[in-house]
């Protein structure tokens, strides 16, 4: 199978107990989309070393590039590193890189051993500087440890996407009078000839709206998205289209 896009693991209990309302999922879904790398899922999971590595090996087994956010602190809960070096089959090591970062910021050059568990990564880590940051981006292979906090996910997110490249793909959206179920038959069509296409359907039920379906053409080229778009319009009856965006 050949993995392409990215998928994300978003960790911690914090999360899956409504304590916390995760703000990195939504983002890295924008971003992604923004600079045309595809994301083919997002998966929610507890702070526990087996649940983390059994969404690492589907995230990894779907998609080349895995985002995780949290986890990756110093306290007893933060088993992120841990589950990551077990899923790629690779022992932690404590990266001296690291250990100087640290002992720098500490009063003294003093740290506590559970200050130094920041240190600690998967065997072949690489670490990436952060602006505006001492903290610098922890990445094994193409998984990149993001943390939990969101003002410092997004910071590392576009320090890690300013080194991969994507490709922004083409989106027209036509809103439309008429109801699913009378377009349904035209985007049948066009979808089945036309399956490099990608088309979507959105019914809206707000009554102060002008439009009751919004359909969404796109792809990676131009010219199929105008082609498309065409084809649905000229199928469906005349006056059907409120505007195109």
């Amino acid at each position: 199978m050949n993995r392409t896009g990215a998928a994300a693991i978003i960790i911690g209990n914090e999360v899956l107990t409504a304590k916390v309302q995760d703000q990195n999922g939504p983002h890295l879904i924008k971003r992604l989309r923004e600079v045309g790398i595809p994301l083919r899922s997002v998966e929610m999971v507890l702070d526990e070393v087996d649940d983390i590595v059994d969404a690492m090996n589907r995230a990894r087994s779907r998609a080349r590039y895995v985002f995780t956010s949290g986890g990756i602190g110093p306290t007893h809960d933060d088993v992120t590193v841990r589950a990551v070096a077990l899923a790629l089959g690779r022992p932690v090591v404590r990266l001296p890189e690291m250990v100087s970062l640290i002992e720098a910021r500490a009063p003294g050059g003093r740290v506590t051993s559970e200050g130094m568990r920041l240190a600690d990564a998967p065997e072949g880590a690489v670490l990436l500087p952060q602006a505006g940051s001492w903290y610098p981006v922890l990445t094994v292979g193409d998984v990149y440890l993001l943390p939990g906090v969101p003002q410092l996910f997004r910071m590392q997110l576009e320090t890690v996407l300013s080194r991969l490249s994507g490709h922004p793909v083409v989106l027209q959206s036509l809103y439309l009078r008429l109801g699913e179920s009378e377009i349904a038959a035209v985007l049948d069509r066009v979808a089945l000839d036309m399956p490099h296409v990608a088309i979507g359907s959105y019914p809206e039920f707000d009554p102060s709206k002008d439009f009751r379906v919004k359909i969404t053409v796109e792809c990676a080229d131009t010219a199929p998205v105008h082609e498309a778009v065409e084809r649905i319009v000229q199928g469906l009856p005349t006056g059907a289209v409120v505007r195109r965006e």
